[in-house]
């Protein structure tokens, strides 16, 4: 039970490398973030693993990619290749999520079914997951473009606060839409009685 609260609390320090890639590379060589980058991904791994008594495949695949990422950074000598780890991470994750709720059962719908007696329809379970696919890698095209061509502040924000506004705005939109789209379809039922 304490090790589930603390994971709870340490979803917020998964932010910890890029911070630390940021802080660093203002004021020192790029070869010094992105090993600062690669400490802290270190240290943030064995805390999952200390804190929740696994570690999930998501954060090894973020690990991995931290770390064939950074490694590129260090051989050219260039950070950019550090900080498209969210690109891929979310590009990927993102065609996952869609692919998977293309092609029957999604993620959510295993959620919904073991957390709720009585989910919510499929069909807008499905929708819902499909869209946040389609979110992700749209996201995930945004942090390519960040990474590229502004600045590591930049890059931070929307790795870490820029994310969760982002995700709050597309979450309220969905859930407008949603409701049209349920108020739509519920109009044309009561149309044929």
């Amino acid at each position: 039970m304490v090790a589930s609260k603390g994971f709870k609390g340490f979803f917020l320090a998964s932010f910890l490398p890029a911070i630390a890639y940021w802080y660093l590379e203002e004021y020192y060589r790029v070869e010094v973030a992105v090993i600062g980058g690669l400490c802290l991904s270190i240290i943030e791994i064995v805390l999952e693993k200390w804190l929740s008594k696994k570690i999930h495949r998501l954060s090894w695949f973020n690990f991995g990619l931290i770390f064939v990422l950074g490694g590129l950074s260090l051989v050219a000598r260039n950070g950019m290749w550090f900080k498209l780890q969210p690109f891929f991470a979310a590009f990927v994750v993102g065609v996952l999520i869609y692919w998977k709720a293309s092609h029957g059962e999604g993620f959510f719908a295993e959620m919904a079914a073991g957390m709720n007696k009585n989910p919510p329809p499929k069909e807008l379970i499905n929708r819902l997951e499909k869209h946040t696919g389609l979110f992700l890698v749209i996201y995930g095209l945004w942090m390519g473009v960040l990474a590229l061509f502004f600045s590591t502040g930049i890059w931070l924000f929307f790795k870490t606060a820029g994310l969760y506004i982002l995700f709050f705005a597309f979450m309220i939109i969905e859930m407008l839409v949603t409701r049209w789209s349920v108020r739509r379809a519920h109009a044309k039922i009561v149309k044929r009685f």
